[in-house]
């Protein structure tokens, strides 16, 4: 299953930070981030409910650039 979800980034570094530690969030397949459209797309993994990993997300990408926001 493919979401996509609106983001509150600063800069390109940063966006390429969250997609980083998105990518590497249990539950998540794939994570692109697009800092022009300001979207996170995420491809979870098969039987994985994005209400559960979502939040997981966030944490972590809030580890590596402490001022962004996903909105889901």
């Amino acid at each position: 299953m493919k979401k996509t979800y609106k983001i509150d980034v600063d800069c390109a570094n940063c966006a390429n930070k969250m997609e980083e530690a998105a990518n590497k969030t249990d539950g998540v397949k794939s994570a692109t981030v697009n800092f022009m459209t300001l979207k996170m797309i995420v491809e979870f993994e098969e039987g994985q409910n994005p209400k559960d990993v979502m939040p997981v997300v966030l944490r972590n990408c809030k580890k590596v650039e402490d001022d962004c926001e996903i909105f889901y």
